[in-house]
């Protein structure tokens, strides 16, 4: 097959999930794609690049499922339902990727248009609901931080070793609050319970600025 820039991010995001960053380099790539690295550098002039262009994919595709999620609400709906919905779609988005969360994490730095577009974008719902333009920024990154942060844990559990039933008794036993908290919710339930709360929060910042 001919060797194009998205054939070589596909396989990017495949070593990325396999091996991290660390562990990601133009030379795994092109084995993973049956070609020479020197290949690769018409398409991708190096690793730091292939990283943009990796962190962009992932945010562009949770961007562009976040615009057709916002059409969908009512014209007038509360802001809190607009942030929700960008909140949703971007946990979807970052999950479909193994190490998602990782790369959406660092997309800050490599300079990626797409996750500075979904920043954009949640800073112009928050001004729009009358949230002060200085406490703005620090709202948004506290969501992108929650939502990061609950797709790290959740991409994370597959590596979660077999508790046994015994093992559960004991920690209800001895931490019955923490047990009971945990179990309470599903994980689509408990994200969406938590974004809420976020925005609970961040409505003080609107009656109280």
């Amino acid at each position: 097959m001919k060797l194009t820039a998205d054939r070589i991010i596909d396989a990017g995001l495949a070593v990325f999930a396999q091996a991290g960053y660390h562990g990601l380099s133009m030379r795994r790539v092109a084995e993973r794609l049956g070609a020479h690295a020197g290949s690769l550098y018409y398409h991708v002039p190096n690793k730091a690049a292939l990283l943009q262009l990796m962190a962009d994919r992932v945010a562009r595709q949770a961007y562009d499922a976040g615009s057709t999620a916002l059409a969908a609400l009512p014209v007038h709906a509360a802001w809190q339902k607009r942030v929700e919905a960008q909140a949703v779609t971007l946990r979807k988005g970052i999950r479909q990727h193994l190490g998602g969360a990782v790369m959406f994490a660092d997309s800050p730095k490599v300079l990626s248009s797409g996750a500075l577009s979904l920043m954009e974008r949640l800073l112009q719902t928050l001004n729009d609901a009358g949230v002060p333009e200085e406490q703005a920024g620090i709202a948004a990154d506290a969501l992108f931080s929650h939502i990061t942060g609950f797709v790290l844990q959740e991409q994370g559990e597959s590596t979660t070793p077999t508790i046994s039933a015994e093992d559960i008794a004991d920690l209800r036993e001895r931490f019955p609050r923490t047990v009971t908290a945990a179990a309470a919710h599903d994980q689509d339930e408990k994200f969406i319970r938590s974004v809420r709360l976020l925005c609970a929060g961040i409505a003080t910042l609107i009656e109280h600025p």
